[in-house]
């Protein structure tokens, strides 16, 4: 499956924005999705996922209630809605695709599939 992130850009602090991870290729709805992020000078990190049915959904603590991963598995795609955005969560966002099921959805290296990734920029 291919991965296609975007709908990144600049905000000011408090300001929302929503990704999308268009899915091409095999449908969707047959892997678990996450979202990660890289900032400058720090290693990727983990911030959202969701089951294949979208029944379950896991946050990072650093996003919890600002942020809402949700998935449409007709038009093959998954969302982050990213509210609130604060200037620590600027960085390059990735969605990822995974085939296994369980838990470790936080471990990138659980993940078979990666987009190319978006740039998500806050300033104060």
């Amino acid at each position: 499956v291919q991965l296609q992130a975007s709908g990144g850009g600049s905000v000011q602090t408090g300001g929302s924005l929503r990704l999308s991870c268009a899915a091409s290729g095999r449908y969707l709805s047959t892997y678990g999705v996450g979202w990660f992020r890289q900032a400058p000078g720090k290693e990727r990190e983990f911030v959202a996922a969701i089951t294949r049915g979208g029944g379950n959904t896991y946050y990072a603590d650093s996003v919890k209630g600002r942020f809402t991963i949700s998935r449409d598995n007709a038009k093959n795609t998954v969302y982050l809605q990213m509210n609130s955005l604060k200037p620590e969560d600027t960085g390059v966002y990735y969605c990822a695709a995974r085939s296994i099921i369980g838990s470790y959805y936080y471990s990138d290296r659980t993940y078979d599939y990666w987009g190319q990734g978006t740039q998500v920029t806050v300033s104060s």
